[in-house]
């Protein structure tokens, strides 16, 4: 529940903020300009944040993790792959009435317009990414295999939100209000996932269990 709570509550913080010019829209504009210098390497790391490059990636999480869970009876083997694939799809039905409300102008990099708040890439990342690595993770028996898969999800997502500061298209605030967003839906997605990994065993496992019992 903590992990649905406070990043609701961090992103409603930060919301408010952006939209009565609250305070902290003062050191927001601070760190941008000490790290805003758009290259070639932070246009890199920024698109890895576009649809078609992570949603693809998840896509390809969803197909394995649904032919893993079902080659080895994994009960309601679906469900996770599922989930994750319902939540990707309502983060534009969420963001984009979001940037429309808060009406958010851009850094001085990028062209004058609005609606950059929250970072829509940074929660496409996070969602994308982050969803790949929990449904992958209960197929990987090797700890090492696992820190190495989890690390990986998290500089992918990293990487994008520094290009997006770096690049100047986003302001660090949207970054850090997507990461809020985006958190909600992956513990939704690890919630559901643990319930599955840890559901009624499968039915050979059951057939067996009764068969060793003593007559």
């Amino acid at each position: 529940m903590l992990f649905l709570v406070l990043p609701a509550l961090v992103f409603a913080l930060i919301t408010w903020q952006v939209l009565t010019d609250g305070p902290l829209l003062r050191p927001d504009a601070e760190v941008s300009r000490a790290l805003v210098h758009p290259d070639g390497f932070s246009q890199l790391l920024s698109d890895l944040g576009n649809v078609q490059v992570a949603v693809p990636v998840l896509l390809l999480a969803l197909a394995l993790a649904a032919w893993l869970g079902r080659a080895r009876g994994a009960w309601r083997w679906w469900l996770p792959p599922l989930t994750a694939a319902v939540l990707m799809a309502l983060v534009p039905a969420v963001v984009v009435p979001l940037k429309e409300w808060t009406d958010r102008p851009g850094t001085p990099a990028v062209p004058p317009a609005t609606g950059y708040f929250p970072s829509g890439h940074t929660v496409t990342a996070l969602v994308a990414y982050g969803s790949a690595a929990l449904l992958l993770l209960p197929h990987f028996r090797s700890s090492a295999a696992r820190r190495a898969l989890a690390a990986g999800c998290g500089v992918l997502v990293l990487g994008v939100s520094y290009g997006l500061v770096r690049h100047g298209y986003h302001w660090p605030l949207d970054v850090l209000a997507g990461w809020c967003l985006g958190a909600v839906p992956l513990a939704v997605l690890a919630r559901v996932a643990g319930r599955s990994e840890h559901g009624r065993p499968k039915q050979g496992a059951v057939s067996r269990s009764a068969r060793d019992q003593p007559k």
